[in-house]
């Protein structure tokens, strides 16, 4: 089948406005920048993974004008938080607030980045999903369940289904449990390890599914959605490694503009966006 060229010329001017579009939107947000910078501002960059945190950056801007700190974040998402790391430890962004404890950890440890915390913002548990199912007691010998395949996840991940009775854990203590460390699996469940940021996708052909709280949120479902949730206690010392920060490179940790963010984050209207956005599943561990 030949193609006309009235068609050809109306996908090649498609294209052209795709281009321009583009190229359009490029310098209209250096312009901005650009302005912001010329009238004496501070533009700060702030790596998180999804857009589950928008309204809460939003509040901590907020915060910002009102004290005409001359500070604008600009937050810049990623699919995957190791990119993100990854994009920080190269200068390509001021500072990242997706990650916890454990995560960070994991990738100083792993990657040698000179990365550290100068702030914490919540803590949101990982609770088990299914579109098959509406309860624990539902999941039978043989069902698949996916869960992260990142160390620090696939722990918590376990000890979410130690904890709804689905596995028994050897120690559910221990920092990050591996698939090694099931003593019992009573339900007779198959554990699956994938990409945290897929797991959502898979539940019509999984029986269910464990995965952090962004992606529950960016795929437009609620943690009320879950067949079971674990309970959330901020002030139990073994959520510490889970709790969620905000991380400036080495050598910018002293820097005072992030120091205004983080004051700006750790304030009522910013732990009251928290508690709306993600329905009280996620708990502030900030005073203000």
């Amino acid at each position: 089948m030949t193609i006309s060229k009235r068609t050809k010329a109306k996908k090649n001017l498609i294209v052209i406005l795709f281009v321009l579009a583009v190229v359009i939107s490029g310098i209209v947000g250096y312009s901005v920048y650009r302005n912001i910078q010329n009238n004496g501002g501070t533009v700060v960059t702030v790596g998180v993974v999804g857009n589950s945190d928008d309204v809460i950056w939003e509040a901590v801007q907020k915060e910002l004008d009102n004290e005409k700190s001359g500070i604008t974040i600009q937050t810049k998402a990623f699919q995957d938080g190791i990119y993100a790391n990854q994009a920080q430890a190269n200068g390509e962004l001021d500072l990242t607030a997706f990650q916890h404890y454990a995560f960070l950890n994991q990738e100083k440890e792993q990657k040698g980045y000179k990365l550290t915390a100068i702030g914490e913002t919540y803590v949101s548990p990982l609770n088990l999903y299914s579109k098959k199912y509406k309860s624990v007691k539902d999941f039978k010998a043989g069902d698949k369940i996916a869960i992260p395949n990142n160390a620090t996840n696939t722990g918590r991940a376990l000890k979410v289904l130690d904890s709804a009775g689905l596995i028994k854990l050897k120690d559910n203590t221990k920092a990050n449990p591996t698939v090694d460390d099931i003593a019992e699996n009573p339900s007779g469940i198959d554990i699956e390890l994938n990409d945290a940021a897929a797991i959502i996708n898979l539940l019509p052909d999984y029986a269910g599914g464990i995965t952090n709280t962004n992606f529950i949120i960016d795929a437009g479902m609620s943690t009320e959605d879950a067949v079971y949730q674990a309970p959330v206690d901020a002030n139990n010392k073994s959520f510490k490694p889970y709790i969620n920060i905000i991380v400036a490179r080495d050598d910018q940790k002293n820097n005072a503009a992030y120091k205004k963010i983080v004051d700006a984050y750790h304030t009522k209207a910013v732990a009251k966006a928290i508690t709306k956005n993600y329905k009280g599943a996620a708990v502030p561990v900030f005073k203000y």
